[in-house]
């Protein structure tokens, strides 16, 4: 499956593909939850590890959440060059669309030097919306 999303940054690529899940979703109160999932490709010469990251989360009344923590799923993943890394997670919003934005905070390994990579932003949009907004 092709990613729907795909942004690249200092020669990280990373590809997102969403999917909302029906089944954890309760759209009557308001309630709709999306899985994700990610993939980390390195293609730089350099070996590289993923520290922390920052998320904005945006839904369609212009609420925006900001998530940063360390890692990802609970994970500070090394990618020596050619390598990839894949991960899936999951968001709820109170509203039946919105989208996502972040950065994945990076180091050089071993210089320590620090870097950030660019997540493509993403819909994420339910059948429950009257229109696509993104």
């Amino acid at each position: 499956m092709q990613p729907e999303f795909e942004a690249t940054t200092s020669d990280i690529t990373v590809q997102v593909r969403v999917a909302y899940l029906d089944e954890q979703s309760a759209p009557e109160a308001g309630q709709f939850f999306w899985a994700y999932h990610i993939t980390i490709i390195n293609q730089s010469l350099e070996t590289v590890q993923l520290l922390k990251r920052s998320w904005y989360i945006t839904d369609a009344s212009g609420r925006v959440q900001r998530v940063h923590g360390d890692g990802v799923v609970g994970k500070q993943p090394v990618l020596e060059p050619g390598a990839r890394f894949e991960y899936s997670s999951g968001t709820p919003l109170g509203t039946a669309t919105g989208f996502m934005v972040g950065t994945y905070h990076m180091q050089l390994v071993p210089s320590g030097m620090l870097f950030d990579v660019a997540v493509p932003a993403f819909s994420l949009d339910s059948p429950y919306q009257d229109e696509r907004r993104h």
